[in-house]
């Protein structure tokens, strides 16, 4: 692991096991709301073994993470930017969940001559959240999570090859988000990131202004971001390419290979 100073804050970033070595190709993990690098594991790990640079990092305010949380999509995408500069990376592979997959649009949106491949995994555009949901992610947030997780989610235990047998993925889930969620006192970074998801609204304008190939991993059974909500995205991307999983949300956990395999296959085989 290693941290980085990006805007006056130190920011933490998973490497996989690794060192940092300038001269490989970098790949940089955006997580989603109420969660961190950790969700990127049995990937990360991977790529860090295969000859890539790996920077799976917390959002500020998240975690390991100091800083503001990024109020907007657009705050966040500049701070991936801010965070490739403090890295000395010139060039990166982005890859973002969720509210992560909106943060790596719009950064390779602004900054298209930086970004080599961009993975959208569990995306949508729109992406909106419910009245309900943004409501009691304030007022509720215990109940908020458990909406989350079950939307999140298509079976209860995941496959061997992600957190191991007889792990609850519900359970897992739900102490991650608490977690998450309580490592900032100062701001509720649940309410923080669901508004950003439901404000943002350059999705279409966004791809349009990006360069580098484009897969979307997508969910078969994802009820926050059905597949179909992607479509939007998929059709405005100019070398776009889908992975459509039996999984739910969650992909990372319910369908581990199945997400890096598409990820590693489309970083081997795509032009940088």
């Amino acid at each position: 692991m290693m941290y980085l100073q990006v805007h006056n804050a130190n920011t933490y970033c998973y490497t996989g096991g690794k060192a940092f070595d300038a001269a490989k190709p970098t790949v940089i993990f955006i997580h989603g709301v109420l969660n961190d690098h950790s969700v990127w594991i049995l990937q990360t790990r991977y790529l860090a073994n295969h000859g890539y640079n790996v920077l799976a990092l917390d959002l500020p305010g998240h975690c390991r993470s100091a800083g503001a949380p990024p109020a907007s999509v657009e705050e966040a995408a500049d701070f991936i930017i801010a965070l490739m500069d403090a890295a000395s990376v010139e060039k990166a592979a982005l890859v973002g969940h969720s509210f992560g997959s909106l943060i790596a649009l719009e950064a390779a949106a602004r900054a298209p001559q930086r970004v080599s491949h961009l993975v959208m995994v569990g995306t949508a555009y729109p992406m909106k959240v419910s009245p309900l949901l943004l409501e009691n992610s304030i007022s509720q947030p215990m109940k908020a999570i458990d909406m989350v997780n079950t939307f999140s989610h298509s079976t209860l235990a995941p496959p061997p090859s992600t957190l191991g047998p007889g792990t609850w993925l519900y359970g897992g889930s739900r102490a991650l988000m608490k977690r998450v969620l309580a490592s900032n006192s100062s701001v509720n970074v649940f309410h923080t990131g669901f508004k950003a998801c439901d404000d943002y609204c350059h999705g279409e304008a966004a791809m349009a202004q990006v360069q580098a190939p484009t897969l979307f991993v997508l969910g078969r059974q994802d009820q926050m971001t059905p597949a179909k909500a992607a479509q939007s995205l998929v059709s405005k991307a100019v070398r776009g390419q889908v992975a459509l999983l039996d999984a739910g949300h969650s992909l990372m956990t319910e369908a581990p290979d199945g997400v890096l395999f598409a990820i590693r296959d489309f970083l081997q085989h795509q032009p940088s």
